[in-house]
């Protein structure tokens, strides 16, 4: 049983990961913990994987599971709800701009502060004691990265910010000193950063083939350099029992592949098949969540 309240699924794009994701969750809901899946892609495919049509945000998918999809809508109500007012009023502090031109520009200039809501938000869902675990699909890797590194990318601007707002001493409508705002932003991302280092278990989902494969050491680095570490890696799509030339020539192709990650790296490798029909609803996710957890065949 996997320690970490919260599983995290990244990888780049059309690897599987919600796949992954959706038979993770199947499987910790399965040994009875209530359980939570969220996806962070603003293209989410959740609801679909599952064959569900209600829009419910949670919705209930069976006993000890409930399904989330955060869209970009989403996030940016979410991230206004909580943080815009005073974010707003330092911002009005030096600059004349209604409420409504600057929840547009943060939202759509400033990117990096929705990632950082969206790490908190996980955060506070961990923190709640609602779920016994959140597996968590993301966004494809490139963006991933970018919302894992905005602590301290935020927690860094923050070191520096007093020097930038000290001349203001107070927000327009709650009186309070720029410094003490920035204080508690800094400590926010503080919080965030150590709950991704200490509560969050990455898993990297990639296929065998050149582009993935060269793919893995950049995000290694990235996530190294934020004190992340990865201990899974999911291979998925992988061709067993091939009965053609075409099939056995992927095959080789991919052995190849896996044989240079395994011997590179000293993670813990799971190999997925490449099913012989597209993963939807609970049937077809069990196949899936047995070969990640239990490494029988399910083909």
């Amino acid at each position: 049983m996997n320690s970490k309240h919260v599983i995290m699924l990244c990888g780049k794009g059309g690897v599987g990961k919600t796949t992954c994701a959706a038979a993770t969750a199947l499987h910790y809901a399965t040994l009875g913990n209530r359980t939570l899946v969220i996806s962070s892609d603003l293209t989410p495919s959740l609801r679909d994987v599952f064959e569900i049509e209600d829009s419910q945000t949670p919705v209930k998918v069976m006993d000890n599971l409930y399904l989330d999809e955060v869209s970009y809508d989403g996030v940016k109500a979410l991230w206004d709800k909580k943080f815009g007012p005073e974010v707003y009023d330092v911002f009005s502090s030096f600059v004349d701009i209604s409420y409504e031109a600057f929840v547009d520009f943060v939202t759509s200039i400033l990117p990096g502060l929705r990632d950082e809501f969206m790490v908190d938000y996980i955060r506070e869902l961990s923190e709640s004691g609602e779920y016994d675990k959140i597996v968590w699909d993301t966004a494809p890797a490139g963006q991933t990265l970018g919302l894992l590194r905005m602590p301290a990318i935020v927690n860094e601007h923050l070191r520096t910010a007093p020097r930038i707002y000290s001349s203001v001493k107070t927000t327009r409508q709650r009186k309070r000193t720029i410094l003490g705002v920035i204080r508690d932003w800094q400590q926010l991302s503080d919080h965030d950063m150590r709950f991704l280092r200490s509560q969050v278990d990455f898993n990297l989902v990639t296929i065998a083939e050149a582009l993935a494969v060269r793919q893995i050491d950049g995000i290694l680095a990235e996530l190294s350099s934020y004190g992340l570490r990865l201990g899974h890696v999911i291979i998925n799509q992988v061709v067993e029992n091939p009965d053609s030339p075409f099939l056995r020539a992927k095959a080789d192709m991919q052995q190849a592949y896996i044989s240079e990650l395994e011997s590179k790296y000293q993670f813990r490798f799971t190999k997925l098949p490449l099913f012989p029909s597209e993963i939807r609803g609970a049937q077809k996710l069990e196949k899936v969540e047995r070969r990640l957890f239990h490494d029988v065949s399910a083909t």
